[in-house]
C-alpha cells in the first residue's frame, strides 16, 4: 500500500489517499549472446493480478545490441515471445523526470493467430501528461516516466525495440507494460435512462454537502451519492432543464450562459475498476479552461471497443505510471460518445493530470485516437463543443474568450507565471508537444464558435 498526502496549494481535498501498487518488476536479465533468442528473454512479472477486471504484465527490457552511451545500451527491447492476452502496450521507466530521447516500436500477434503486425511507432510522450511538479500526486510515490499507450487489440504475442537517439542514453529501468482491459460491463450499461431533474438536484445537493465535510466521512457520503445518482449513463438534458438543475450555481450571474448537458457515460458505464484508484477526490476552485488532447492510442478501435480502450488507459495511468487515477477529466470516442474520466463528479472542478503545469482550474478532454495526420471525426469534434458548452458554462467561462492560468512549472512557462490562454486550448498551447495532433488542433477554432453557440451566445 502506498500513502498519499492529498493536500497542496490551491487544491482542496479531504484526507490521506491510498493506492495499492505492486513493487516495480525486477531488473532485466543479462543480454544474450544471440539477441534473437526467445529462451534468453527476461521473465514477466505482474504489477496487478489478472482478473475479470483486467491485469498488467510488466516485462523488463534487455540489451538488443549496439554501442553503449553513458552506460546505457543503444537498443533495448524484447524479442518475439508468447504472453498472456493483452490489448494495449506502453513502455515505462524509473524516473518520471527523465526523458526518453529515441524511438519506441512494437509489433504484435493477434490472439490465436500466427501472423505478426508491421512495426508500429509508440509516441514517446515525454513529461507532457502528468501531475504538476511539486504537487502531492507527483511527489508522493514511485511515479514513472512513460510513453503514450498504444491500442493494438486482442493479442498474445509481442516484440519491442527502443532505440536511443545518437549520443543519448536510454532511461534506466525500462519495462514493457502489456494491459488486459478485462471484461466489458453488462450490455445494460449502454442503455439510456430517463432524465430525472428532481433526482439530479437531490444528488447534486448531497454531493455539495459532502464536499463541505473535511474528514473521512466526506468521501463516504460523496461516493455513495455519486454512485447512486450516476448509474451507467448520465442522461442528456435540454438547455432549460440544465439551467433548472444548476439554478443555484448559476444564480450569481445575471444572464447565465450554459449549454445543454450532454449524455455522459459514467465510470461504471465503461467498467472502471474503482479498486485501482485512490479513494479520495481532489478539487480545484473552478474550471476556467479546457485543454483538448488526443490519447495517441491510435485509431484502430471501434466505438464498441471504446470502453475497453478507456479501461486500458486507466490501468496504464494508475498501475503502470503510478498516477492516482485516470489522467483526463473526460474522454470522447470517434462516434461522439462522451465518457466520465477522473472520478469526483462530472460537474465538479476535479483536479486532473492532463496538462503538466496547468492542471489547476482547468479540465482535460482526450479524444480517443491519434490525429497528427488523420482527420478527427466530425462526431467527436461536435461532442467536444457540446461538452465544453455545458461544463465551462457551469463556471461562467466563454468558450470564445481567453483566461489567465498560473503555471505550476514544468511546462513552457516558469512556475508562478500568469499566462493568458484561450478558454478552449490545445495541449500544445501550454507544453512543447504535438498533442492534440495537427488535424485536431486545426478544429479548435470552429469548436470554440460551436461551443459558444450551444451556450446561447450570439
Amino acid at each position: 500500500m502506498r500513502a498519499y498526502l492529498a493536500t497542496s496549494i490551491g487544491v482542496v481535498c479531504t484526507a490521506a489517499l491510498v493506492l495499492p501498487l505492486a513493487p516495480a518488476a525486477g531488473a532485466a536479465a543479462p543480454p544474450p549472446s544471440d539477441p534473437l533468442s526467445r529462451a534468453s528473454a527476461p521473465a514477466a512479472s505482474s504489477r496487478a493480478p489478472d482478473s475479470p477486471a483486467g491485469g498488467t504484465q510488466s516485462l523488463a527490457l534487455g540489451n538488443l545490441g549496439g554501442p553503449r552511451v553513458a552506460g546505457s545500451a543503444a537498443v533495448q527491447g524484447l524479442t518475439r515471445r508468447d504472453v498472456r492476452p493483452f490489448s494495449l502496450v506502453g513502455v515505462v521507466w524509473d524516473d518520471a523526470e527523465t526523458e526518453l530521447h529515441g524511438t519506441v516500436q512494437v509489433r504484435t500477434r493477434a490472439t490465436g493467430g500466427t501472423a505478426w503486425s508491421e512495426w508500429q511507432d509508440v509516441e514517446t510522450h515525454n513529461l507532457e501528461h502528468a501531475a504538476d511538479p511539486g504537487t502531492a500526486e507527483r511527489a508522493s510515490g514511485p511515479v514513472r516516466g512513460a510513453t503514450a499507450p498504444l491500442w493494438v487489440g486482442d493479442s498474445d504475442g509481442v516484440e519491442v525495440r527502443v532505440r536511443a537517439e545518437r549520443a543519448a542514453a536510454l532511461p534506466e529501468g525500462l519495462h514493457l507494460e502489456l494491459v488486459d482491459p478485462g471484461e466489458d460491463p453488462a450490455a445494460e450499461a449502454w442503455a439510456e435512462v430517463p432524465a430525472d431533474p428532481a433526482a439530479d438536484r437531490a444528488v447534486e445537493a448531497a454531493s455539495a454537502a459532502a464536499a463541505a465535510v473535511s474528514d473521512d466521512a466526506a468521501d463516504g457520503v460523496r461516493s455513495v451519492s455519486l454512485a447512486a445518482a450516476e448509474g451507467t449513463v448520465i442522461p442528456a438534458l435540454s438547455q432549460d432543464e440544465t439551467r433548472a438543475l444548476y439554478a443555484e450555481n448559476l444564480a450569481l450571474r445575471a444572464k447565465p450562459y450554459i449549454g445543454p448537458r450532454p449524455r455522459i457515460i459514467t465510470r461504471k458505464g465503461w467498467g472502471a475498476d474503482e479498486r485501482l484508484r485512490e479513494k479520495k477526490f481532489v478539487y480545484t476552485k473552478k474550471v476556467k479552461a479546457a485543454f483538448v488532447h488526443h490519447s495517441a492510442t491510435g485509431n484502430n478501435y471501434t466505438c464498441k471497443q471504446a470502453p475497453s480502450v478507456l479501461r486500458s488507459i486507466y490501468r496504464y495511468h494508475v498501475v503502470s505510471s503510478g498516477w492516482r487515477d485516470f489522467g483526463y477529466n473526460f474522454a470522447v470516442d470517434k462516434c461522439g460518445n462522451i465518457y466520465e474520466g477522473r472520478a469526483g463528479g462530472v460537474s465538479k472542478p476535479v483536479l486532473g493530470a492532463h496538462t503538466r503545469g496547468f492542471n489547476t482550474n482547468s479540465m482535460g478532454i482526450a479524444v480517443l485516437g491519434t490525429f497528427g495526420s488523420s482527420t478527427p471525426p466530425a462526431a467527436a469534434v461536435t461532442a467536444v463543443a457540446r461538452l465544453t458548452a455545458w461544463k465551462l458554462g457551469l463556471f461562467g467561462a466563454n468558450p470564445r474568450g481567453t483566461t489567465t492560468l498560473t503555471s505550476g512549472g514544468g511546462n513552457l512557462y516558469k512556475k508562478g507565471r500568469k499566462v493568458r490562454l484561450n478558454v478552449i486550448s490545445g495541449h500544445r498551447d501550454g507544453f512543447a508537444t504535438s498533442c492534440p495532433g495537427a488535424r485536431l488542433y486545426k478544429k479548435l477554432g470552429a469548436t470554440r464558435t460551436a461551443s459558444a453557440k450551444y451556450q446561447g451566445r450570439s
